[in-house]
């Protein structure tokens, strides 16, 4: 396998914004520093102050697609966060900040409809609400997402998929045969634990936030299943940069 690190993306807030890096260090047992760091749990959510909780507690794209355009920038020296979409003024707050937290759900309260539970709050999570209860780093290939486009016959943006590393120069779906494997990239090793099941979050287009590619029908459709790319923890850590060699060991 000659493949590289091509994409670095986290996500600061759970389902609302997307964030491209150049770099990160990662640490073992860690997701990317501040991926999934808060969430907006809904007013039907269940939580338990320290503990990790499931994706259905959060307002997120599966739900709300519109929520899927959304791209953010986050300051970590300053603890701000600044999210742009294309229907609504840019906003730029400290999540940490009570007052600026509600600002930040009264401007994300739009994109969610009517008919489902409405946003309440802005919460910081003691373990990153990633959609794994363990903190998991998402690991996704270039080459399967051509594959399935070119199935589709559509150009796929690899917004859809809230990944956090993307690599090229895999063969198709390499990825999802190397459970149990570990993949060093550059000086760090991750160790693959399981495919990522998809919802139809991926469905909506990340530059409009509107549903206009049945995904995951095209995955059962060509694959017999719904699963795009695959969850890992890290097992060594180190800094990572886009351009950093891959390889299975």
């Amino acid at each position: 396998m000659t493949a590289h690190l091509a994409e670095i993306w986290r996500h600061p807030i759970k389902g609302h914004g997307r964030e491209p890096l150049g770099a990160v260090t990662l640490s073992p047992g860690a997701t990317l520093p501040w991926d999934r760091a808060w969430a907006v749990a809904h007013e039907a959510a269940r939580l338990e102050p320290g503990a990790w909780a499931p994706c259905q507690n959060f307002a997120r794209g599966a739900k709300a697609p519109a929520l899927m355009a959304i791209s953010a920038a986050f300051d970590e020296g300053a603890g701000r966060i600044h999210l742009r979409h294309p229907d609504l003024p840019d906003i730029a707050f400290a999540p940490d900040d009570p007052e600026d937290a509600a600002r930040f759900i009264a401007w994300a309260a739009p994109l969610n409809p009517p008919d489902r539970a409405r946003p309440v709050r802005l919460v910081r999570a003691a373990q990153p609400f990633t959609d794994t209860d363990f903190p998991s780093v998402a690991i996704l290939s270039l080459a399967s997402q051509r594959a399935l486009g070119a199935h589709m016959g559509v150009a796929l943006d690899v917004g859809r998929w809230r990944g956090n590393l993307w690599l090229d120069g895999l063969a198709p779906w390499e990825e999802m045969t190397m459970i149990g494997r570990e993949i060093a990239i550059g000086p760090a090793r991750l160790r693959v634990r399981e495919p990522i099941t998809r919802c139809r979050a991926t469905e909506a287009n990340p530059e409009t936030g509107r549903r206009d590619a049945g995904t995951l029908a095209a995955l059962e459709d060509g694959w017999g299943h719904t699963d795009f790319g695959a969850y890992a923890m890290v097992v060594a850590g180190g800094r990572i940069a886009r351009g950093d060699l891959a390889r299975w060991i």
